[in-house]
C-alpha cells in the first residue's frame, strides 16, 4: 500500500505542471504575425511564462488592452531581460503571433525597448518570413 501511495503522489505532482503548460500551436497561430507598440501596464514574471500587458491605441485613438506571453523567466533572463524590464509605463514594441481564438492575447517573438534594444522573447521562431533578432 505504501508503494502505491508513493507512486500515486508522484503522478499527481507531475500531472499539475503538465496541465498548466500548453503548446504554441494549441493557442497561437503562426500564420498571424503581428507588430504592435503600446504602453506597459503590468508585468508578471513567473513560470512557466512571463506575461506583460500593453495598452495599444488603434488608428482612431481607442485603447485595447493586450496580454503578451513571453518565454520562461530563465530563457528571457539569458536573452537579456530582467525582472524590471520592461517597466510599467514603458513604450514597448512587440513582434509575435496572435491567439487562435481572436482574443487580445499574443505570443511574443521579440521586443524593442524604449532605448532601442531588440531582445528575443524566449520562444521559438515560427515564421520563415520574419527575420530573427540580431545575435540569434
Amino acid at each position: 500500500k505504501f508503494a502505491v501511495a508513493v507512486v500515486a503522489l508522484a503522478l499527481l505532482s507531475v500531472a499539475k505542471p503538465l496541465v498548466a503548460h500548453h503548446s504554441f500551436s494549441a493557442e497561437f497561430d503562426a500564420s498571424k504575425p503581428f507588430k504592435m507598440t503600446g504602453t506597459v501596464t503590468k508585468v508578471e514574471w513567473m513560470n512557466p511564462h512571463v506575461y506583460f500587458y500593453l495598452d495599444v491605441k488603434d488608428a482612431s485613438g481607442a485603447v485595447a488592452h493586450w496580454a503578451v506571453e513571453g518565454g520562461a523567466p530563465t530563457s528571457l533572463y539569458r536573452a537579456g531581460w530582467r525582472q524590471d524590464s520592461p517597466k510599467v509605463g514603458d513604450a514597448l514594441t512587440v513582434n509575435g503571433y496572435l491567439a487562435r481564438a481572436g482574443s487580445k492575447l499574443a505570443n511574443m517573438r521579440n521586443a524593442i525597448f524604449p532605448d532601442g534594444r531588440e531582445v528575443f522573447g524566449g520562444q521559438q521562431y515560427y515564421s520563415p518570413t520574419v527575420p530573427k533578432p540580431k545575435g540569434h
